[in-house]
């Protein structure tokens, strides 16, 4: 796929994930995709594959929030198969706190399905707001 291509996809993800609807966003994943969160916090590292990216991150992260995050971008960049992301997150914890985040994520596709995302953050935030992941059983 081209620049335009992968671009337009991820905008397209973007536009649905600030409507609340991260199905776009699930559809797009590759297999064998990795999200990576950069930092020290219980919630850095990397999850391999779209089975863990939805079991060990997203499931429990979702669990601490009272509805979806909003999820708006501000900036989207594109280079080839990488297109860079930079966005604001708002969402309530289920204890009542404010969960507003910004994001920089850079992205990689090809064949048209996302490959690679690299998380940028506020781990500080992270921190202080959000209860560390649960250990699988």
């Amino acid at each position: 796929m081209s620049t335009a291509d992968n671009k337009i996809l991820v905008q397209t993800i973007m536009e649905a994930r600030s409507r609340l609807d991260p199905a776009p966003f699930i559809a797009a994943m590759a297999d064998d995709f990795v999200w990576r969160i950069i930092g020290s916090t219980a919630w850095s590292g990397e999850y391999v594959g779209k089975r863990d990216v939805r079991e060990r991150l997203l499931k429990p992260l979702y669990e601490q929030f009272v509805a979806p995050t909003h999820i708006t971008p501000t900036r989207i960049l594109a280079d080839g198969d990488h297109v860079v992301v930079e966005c604001h997150g708002d969402a309530t914890t289920v204890s009542g706190e404010r969960y507003a985040n910004t994001y920089c994520m850079v992205m990689r596709l090809a064949d048209g399905q996302l490959r690679e995302l690299t998380e940028y953050m506020d781990t500080a935030l992270v921190e202080r707001v959000l209860k560390p992941p649960r250990l699988p059983t």
